[in-house]
């Protein structure tokens, strides 16, 4: 009886940590959902869609847009860390402050949709939305 009983806590316990469990991979496919920056809110724009497709420590996003042909306008590299996202762009088609620039992100996965919440290098507060497409 005793063991059983320890059998069942044990568990128990095993399921009340693996719900505090975060994903150590953003691995899929994205399309971006608005965001919040400096504290005023916007959505997604409605005459194209950015989408990231994420590996286990990159990340390519392209601009889609009907008519034409998927162009990349981004790569970089990624680390999870608990509750952090450690993102370095690579490659950015336009000109960039943040070319090679570590930024750190609370990130979280809640059912289809990753929130990144950093300070970017000037100061300013970004909360971004992204949606798993596959």
């Amino acid at each position: 009886m005793k063991n059983i009983k320890i059998l069942t806590a044990s568990f128990l316990l095993f399921i009340l940590l693996s719900s505090f469990y975060q994903a150590q991979t953003l691995k899929g496919k994205w399309e971006y959902a608005g965001d919040i920056f400096d504290g005023k809110k916007e959505g997604a724009p409605k005459e194209y869609a950015l989408q990231r497709t994420y590996s286990q420590a990159h990340f390519e996003a392209y601009v889609i847009q009907k008519g034409y042909v998927p162009e990349m306008y981004e790569t970089g590299d990624y680390k999870l860390n608990a509750d952090t996202c450690l993102e370095v762009q690579t490659f950015s088609n336009q000109e960039s402050k943040l070319l090679n620039i570590p930024i750190h992100y609370h990130y979280t996965i809640n059912n289809d949709t990753l929130t990144l919440k950093g300070i970017l290098p000037n100061g300013e507060r970004v909360e971004e939305y992204w949606k798993r497409l596959k």
